[in-house]
């Protein structure tokens, strides 16, 4: 969680707020970020995301895809010798967790003008929500019950991983290779927002939305911030994904540390042999990009006959199109230059998600196509913009 959310704010986030939505595309990247805040910052940022992928290496065997999962736990234990080059790697990304939230504040929140492109109507859509929350209704990445609550906040469904069949369904168009999924108990009306269309979104946003705080001190206080500044909950911002994957970055930084500092984390109990041989099975986390689910069915030898994975971006795509579609509406106006800079500003209602379309879709293009074709109230094209199409 914390060198994906680090990667995605200041490679992805931070160029547009940096820099400014409508500056040179050509500086508008993590180069021109370090360029513009420093490049001693340009290092923390590179150093501890290493941080993180070096923890995930020693414990997985490989850093972004772990090797180290078998049946009834893992392939081995952590030392102490690694837990406490653990221990002194996330007392500094604690550290630098509080400095990117004040550099968010100093950067963002101090600029009018961003502050009302987050809460403005272009980047606002009204959603059901939903995320992992722990007994006491917190957040939680990684165990738990699947909460889910309405536009106005209400929370009108919680159930646990493995009856996600009861509550989630998901509808198809001849358009896309996604699903659009959505909720039964509301059902598909279509790609429209409110509280009686089933759409609902997932990622950090929303698990801050369907929880009753934050299960850290320095993280909970952030998160009351968040809500005071932007007039309660839930916050409906499609931008406040960024600051919400902030006051994430330092919950995992803070809960990384305490669970560091646990004297039972280098225990060698780390597997329990199974004696049975399951028929099903349904695993649900918290990625990065929200709410991820698996499940797979198995013969009698463990072959697995039948899989069905619901990732985030999947879950997130009814709400990616129509956060893209009403952008696309609300800065295309006539009398108004079409610019490279407006195509970027909606890109920026599409990267709030942290799509991982390759993971959704199962095809790498390697970069992200766009086209906007303006048309008159004729259908005639006025002007069409575009950027990475295949040829």
């Amino acid at each position: 969680m914390i060198h994906s959310h680090i990667a995605h704010f200041y490679a992805l986030a931070a160029p547009d707020f940096v820099l400014g939505p409508t500056s040179d595309p050509a500086e508008r990247n993590i180069l021109g970020v370090v360029a513009k805040v420093g490049l001693d910052i340009g290092g923390e940022v590179i150093k501890h995301r290493a941080y993180a992928q070096d923890i995930q290496a020693v414990i997985g065997g490989k850093a972004t895809h772990p090797v180290c999962g078998l049946p009834g736990g893992m392939s081995k234990p952590i030392t102490e010798d690694e837990r406490k080059d653990f221990e002194e790697k996330a007392k500094s990304q604690v550290e630098f967790a509080k400095f990117s939230l004040k550099l968010f504040n100093d950067l963002v929140l101090a600029n009018k003008e961003y502050l009302d492109l987050i809460t403005g109507n272009i980047y606002t859509m009204k959603s059901y929500y939903m995320g992992l929350v722990d007994s006491n209704n917190k957040i939680n990445f990684y165990d738990g019950n699947i909460r889910v609550i309405d536009p106005d906040g209400k929370e009108v469904a919680k159930f646990k991983p493995t009856d996600y069949l009861d509550y989630i369904a998901e509808h198809t168009e001849p358009w896309s290779y996604l699903k659009f999924p959505f909720l039964k108990k509301v059902g598909w009306k279509g790609l429209v927002e409110g509280n009686d269309s089933g759409i609902y979104r997932v990622n950090s946003l929303a698990r801050l939305n369907v929880a009753d705080g934050m299960a850290t001190p320095l993280a909970q206080a952030e998160y009351e911030k968040m809500y005071e500044t932007l007039g309660g909950k839930p916050v409906h911002a499609t931008l406040a994904f960024h600051w919400a994957r902030l006051i994430e970055l330092l919950y995992a930084a803070e809960r990384l540390l305490e669970l560091c500092q646990d004297d039972e984390i280098t225990s060698p109990e780390v597997r329990t042999i199974p004696t049975d041989i399951p028929d099903e099975g349904v695993g649900v986390v918290e990625a990065p990009r929200g709410t991820l689910i698996h499940h797979y069915k198995t013969d009698e030898k463990g072959i697995i006959e039948k899989a069905n994975l619901i990732v985030a971006t999947v879950q997130n795509n009814p709400a990616m199109n129509m956060s893209v579609k009403k952008a696309a509406q609300g800065l295309i106006k006539k009398g108004k230059v079409v610019s490279e800079g407006l195509l970027n500003m909606v890109e920026m209602a599409f990267r709030a998600y942290d799509p991982c379309i390759g993971c959704a879709t199962h095809t790498l293009p390697g970069q992200m196509p766009l086209e906007i074709v303006i048309r008159d109230t004729t259908g005639n094209v006025i002007k069409t913009l575009s950027q990475h199409l295949p040829s």
